[in-house]
C-alpha cells in the first residue's frame, strides 16, 4: 500500500557531486535515478526539480560581480544541465522520463503546461521540471512548491543530505535535536530554514505537506512512499 500516488520530489544540485567538488558525480547520479526508478516502477506518479547549484549558482554569481537577472539565467540553465543528465541515467535503467522546461528550449524539452503534464503521467513518465520558476528572483525551492502545487501532488518530498529538520545544523551542533513532524508556523517562528520563505508560504496556503528526509540512504525513498515514518513532516498541523 502506498502512502502517496503522485509526488514532487526536490533535489538540490548540490546533491549530485557527491563526492567531487564541482559538477556531477556519475555514482551518486545512478544512486538517485535507481531510487526513482524503483518508486516509478510501484505506480507512484513522480515529478522533480532539481537546482543548479553543483554548476552554477545566480546568488553565488551576484557577489563574484554578475548582474544578478543573467546570473540567475545562468543557474536556470544549469538545472536543465542536470535535468538532462538525471533523464539519460533513468532511461539506462529502462524508465521513461521527459523533460519539461519552463521556457522554449526546443529540442533540448517539451515547454510545461499541464496538459502536457497530464499526458507524460498518463504515459507513466517521470516529469523533469527544468529551467525553474522561468523568472529571476526565483528559487528552485519555490519552483518546487509551485509545481507540487500546480499538478496537485500529495505531497513535496526534499531530499537532501540529513534524516529531516533538526533544531540547529547537525553537521555543526552535536546537541541539535530532530523532528519528527512540525507546522509551517514553527518554521517561521523557529527560524528553520528548510526552504526559502516564498516557497514555505506557498505550501502552507494551499495545504502542501512537506516531508525533508536523506535521500543518499539507499532505499529510503521507497519506504517514505510505503509509509515508514523516515525524515520530518512539515505542514499546517
Amino acid at each position: 500500500m502506498l502512502a502517496y500516488k503522485r509526488i514532487l520530489l526536490k533535489l538540490s544540485g548540490e546533491a549530485l557531486m557527491g563526492k567531487k567538488m564541482h559538477g556531477i558525480d556519475e555514482d551518486r547520479l545512478m544512486e538517485y535515478a535507481s531510487q526513482i526508478k524503483e518508486a516509478s516502477d510501484q505506480g507512484v506518479e513522480i515529478g522533480i526539480v532539481i537546482g543548479g547549484g553543483n554548476i552554477f549558482r545566480g546568488m553565488s554569481g551576484e557577489k563574484a560581480g554578475f548582474h544578478r537577472i543573467k546570473g540567475d539565467y545562468m543557474g536556470m540553465l544549469a538545472t536543465v544541465i542536470n535535468a538532462l543528465a538525471i533523464q539519460s541515467a533513468l532511461e539506462s535503467l529502462g524508465g521513461k522520463c521527459t523533460v519539461l522546461t519552463a521556457i522554449e528550449m526546443s529540442p533540448v524539452g517539451d515547454r510545461y503546461t499541464p496538459k502536457r503534464v497530464k499526458k507524460a503521467f498518463e504515459n507513466d513518465e517521470v516529469i523533469l521540471f527544468s529551467f525553474g520558476t522561468g523568472n529571476p528572483y526565483f528559487t528552485t525551492d519555490t519552483a518546487a512548491a509551485l509545481r507540487a502545487v500546480e499538478i496537485d501532488a500529495d505531497v513535496l518530498l526534499k531530499g537532501t543530505r540529513v534524516d529531516g529538520v533538526y533544531t540547529a545544523d547537525p553537521e555543526k551542533d552535536a546537541k541539535a535535536t530532530k523532528f519528527d513532524s512540525l507546522s509551517f508556523n514553527e518554521t517561521y517562528s523557529r527560524g528553520l530554514k528548510i526552504m526559502d520563505l516564498t516557497a514555505i508560504t506557498m505550501c502552507s496556503e494551499n495545504n502542501m505537506p512537506v516531508v525533508v528526509f536523506d535521500m543518499n540512504k539507499e532505499g529510503n525513498l521507497l519506504r517514505l512512499l510505503k509509509g515508514e515514518k523516515i525524515g520530518t513532516l512539515v505542514n499546517n498541523g
